[in-house]
């Protein structure tokens, strides 16, 4: 077998040049081989000396020479630890694959590889390989993979991980409790973090850094200052990591006192010279607004990464000093010619926002596609932020629909730039998209989104804000309260927006929380909300809330569930808690049903003629129409008279009201017209009138014609006439509004293009696009 000889030759692929000879410190390749250990010897003094190149050539020589290698299993061991050792990750991955059963060592050492560097999620697919594979983990598996599922967040996968450590016996081992206690506080379960910290019968400064820096990522300042206390009474001194995990919370905090002592207590043990704590000390006295201490500290740093300069770049935009950050900057990439990373970026794209610098905010534009750093979220957010700033709303709305990898903050950013930009509908317009799109809104959504509802005067959509706010938790934040009672004011709610700020949750509240639970169709926080109203906030259920109840129930279809909590009401129900549940059969056609919650009505009292037009739609719906008219016939024979459809609507300060079927307006003939136009053009859409609401015994062409002149109709064509099409319609109406109506002016909203509100005896309908908010339940 010829071998590589010295002095010979050899072209690794990937390199630039022909490297001659095969030299390794004092070992060269020879002609003859003694056993595989000469090979083990070579690779083991690579990783020593973290020689990538070298350990290329060994690999190369490995793979064209191996007709005499016994035991392939270790040199592969070794050149798979030799490219982990040198950062080359996949090379190592690549090498591992190729290994024929690896030890769970090598299982260790690459799921380690993947938790420290990532991709985080390759190291949880390789544990599941690994157990698939009958390999069992040990205590050193578990750090690496649960500090994955931190990187990740992941506290789903993180729990099945914690199960199987169960199951192994492995949780009393400090330190793959420490990682547990690690992953639930990073993923915000700090309830669990704290209940294993507690249960660990040892407990290293590791797993006190844990806790401390659980509670500090989570801006629990006055916890994680308790808990700095407690580790120093149980007598560990806090190292260099614990100083690095409290700083960013005191920072937060703005506690510059404790800020001072920590630095104090860093000089003393000579931490400060560490660029890890110089950056974090910098860093919290920026977040305190003390930029000369900061600068201090950064021009006194003997060595300064990217991640140092970036700290000082952000702490003067923090501190609203945009200018010097700016010179910072051009400092750290021409000067030093630093890259900067993505934080860098968002700082640097926030402080040309702020000074509408849109020359140097599209260079760095440019930067991010030269770069790659386009692909990364924060840094994307920071560019529409910049344009919207700029009034460049184009621009912005473009880069957004380029985007790869939107979150809520993406949309967020969109939205308040048409709102500062005159834009408000727009800015609805966007966040329908954004549901569309399958997120969630949070906090910074509600901050975009309730300024344009007090731009347009939406009451509607500001209320929807306000009761999600309420559920989600928003309204403990100053500044959404602030803006909820912005937007009620600008709506002409003054009372209501009295009422908003500064007072505790009472039951008038939880109506609210509940009738937006059961109008957003959220189930599981209606029925969480309900139950804290005893719990958590001494407040006893009244009828009012049992009623929104049944109505959230039955809206989402649990029927059954519904009627058995009326039958498990500690209060006798009343008309409105049965008439809910028969709105619901009428709009899942449970006719049975409907007949038994009719009957209760009916011993009870009807108390309006609301409930028979419910349940003699519910028949008619079917087709059932003898019964239909049974019951109007019941109705008559009680008294219950239908009062005449009243609507109402407002044109330059002057409330004109309409009757069903009214020729007394002074526009009648103009109105009239309209309403002959819309027909034919709501027909060529597919409109053809139900008459189940109609009740007298006409011939259908004659019931279309009735419907055609129902009172909110009327008022709609009027204002079609006289409000200008930039401007939303607003219809009062005095019953709840019917079903061919409803379905009519969809159509006339995409007929006219315009925006219809009607405020209903039930609730708003905001008519838009074909479209209304109710999703067709009344």
């Amino acid at each position: 077998m010829a071998l590589l000889k010295v002095g010979e030759k050899l072209k690794i692929p990937g390199f630039r040049k022909v490297i001659p000879g095969l030299c390794f410190g004092r070992f060269k390749l020879r002609d003859e081989f003694e056993s595989d250990h000469w090979y083990v010897a070579q690779l083991e003094a690579c990783i020593q000396s973290k020689s990538l190149s070298q350990g290329k050539i060994i690999h190369q020589h490995i793979i064209k020479n191996n007709s005499h290698i016994k035991d392939f299993t270790i040199i592969l061991d070794k050149l798979a630890l030799l490219y982990v050792k040198c950062d080359e990750i996949e090379l190592a991955r690549h090498v591992f694959d190729k290994i024929p059963n690896p030890s769970v060592v090598c299982w260790n050492m690459m799921i380690r590889a993947y938790a420290w560097n990532g991709p985080f999620q390759q190291a949880i697919d390789l544990y599941n390989k690994m157990l698939q594979l009958g390999v069992t983990p040990n205590k050193f598996t578990y750090p690496f993979v649960l500090k994955a599922c931190s990187g990740l967040q992941d506290i789903q996968v993180g729990q099945e991980i914690h199960e199987h450590v169960e199951k192994l016996g492995l949780e009393m081992d400090i330190y793959v409790c420490t990682a547990l206690v690690d992953m639930y506080a990073k993923c915000g379960d700090l309830f669990q973090a704290q209940t294993l910290f507690k249960g660990m019968s040892k407990r290293d400064i590791v797993a006190w850094n844990a806790i401390i820096a659980g509670f500090s990522l989570n801006t629990l300042h006055s916890g994680t200052m308790e808990l700095l206390v407690q580790m120093q009474k149980a007598g560990i001194i806090p190292n260099s990591s614990t100083i690095v995990a409290v700083l960013p919370t005191v920072g937060q905090a703005n506690a510059l006192s404790q800020g001072k002592a920590i630095h104090a207590y860093s000089l003393r043990k000579m931490f400060s010279d560490s660029v890890v704590v110089g950056t974090g000390l910098l860093d919290m006295y920026a977040k305190c607004h003390h930029l000369s201490y900061a600068r201090k500290i950064f021009d006194r740093m003997k060595q300064k990464n990217e991640i140092c300069w970036s700290a000082m770049i952000g702490g003067y935009v923090t501190c609203d000093s945009m200018t010097n950050a700016l010179a910072l900057f051009d400092e750290m990439v021409h000067v030093y010619g630093l890259n900067p990373t993505p934080v860098t970026l968002a700082s640097i794209l926030r402080a040309c926002a702020k000074l509408t610098d849109l020359s140097k905010g599209k260079n760095l534009h440019c930067y991010m596609i030269k770069s790659g750093m386009g692909l990364d979220t924060t840094v994307g957010n920071s560019l529409i932020s910049m344009y919207a700033k700029c009034g460049m709303m184009e621009e912005a709305v473009g880069f957004l629909e380029e985007m790869t990898s939107k979150d809520t903050v993406s949309y967020s950013g969109i939205m308040s730039g048409c709102v500062q930009n005159g834009s408000a509908e727009k800015a609805l317009s966007i966040f329908r998209q954004m549901q569309l799109s399958g997120f969630y809104p949070d906090l910074a959504t509600m901050m975009a989104l309730l300024p344009a509802c007090s731009h347009l005067a939406a009451l509607q959509h500001g209320a929807c804000c306000h009761g999600y706010s309420v559920i989600r938790g928003f309204t403990s934040e100053s500044s959404i309260c602030n803006a909820i009672v912005d937007m009620y004011s600008k709506c002409g709610k003054i009372h209501i927006s009295r009422k908003v700020s500064g007072l505790k949750p009472d039951d008038v509240t939880f109506v609210a929380i509940l009738s937006a639970c059961s109008h957003s169709g959220l189930v599981k926080e209606g029925k969480y909300w309900f139950n804290a109203m005893n719990q958590d906030f001494n407040i006893t259920p009244r009828m009012a809330h049992y009623i929104c109840m049944v109505d959230l129930l039955a809206r989402a279809g649990n029927l059954d569930e519904a009627y058995i909590f009326i039958q498990r009401m500690p209060l006798e129900p009343d008309i409105r808690v049965w008439s809910a549940l028969l709105a619901a059969c009428r709009t899942h056609k449970n006719i049975e049903m409907g007949k038994e919650v009719s009957k209760r009505i009916q011993e009870l009292g009807p108390e309006s003629t609301g409930n028979f037009v419910l349940m003699s739609n519910i028949y008619s719906s079917v087709g059932r129409w003898d019964d239909a008219a049974q019951i109007r016939t019941i109705q008559q024979h009680q008294g219950y008279k239908k009062s005449p459809g009243c609507s109402w609507v407002e044109v330059s300060g002057v409330i004109h009201g309409f009757i069903g079927g009214d020729q007394s307006h002074p526009q009648s003939a103009s109105i009239n017209k309209k309403l002959q136009e819309l027909l034919v053009q709501m027909k060529r859409l597919g409109y053809s009138a139900d008459s189940n609401f109609v009740l007298h015994d006409v011939e259908e062409e004659e019931k279309e014609q009735i419907l055609l002149y129902h009172s909110e109709k009327i008022a709609i064509a009027f204002g079609i006439l006289n409000i200008s099409p930039s401007k939303p319609i607003l219809v009062t109406k005095n019953l709840r509004i019917c079903v061919d109506c409803h379905s009519a002016i969809k159509l006339m909203t995409l007929i006219t293009n315009r925006e219809i509100i009607v405020r209903d005896a039930s609730r708003f309908h905001h008519f838009k696009n074909g479209i209304c908010n109710c999703q067709d339940f009344w």
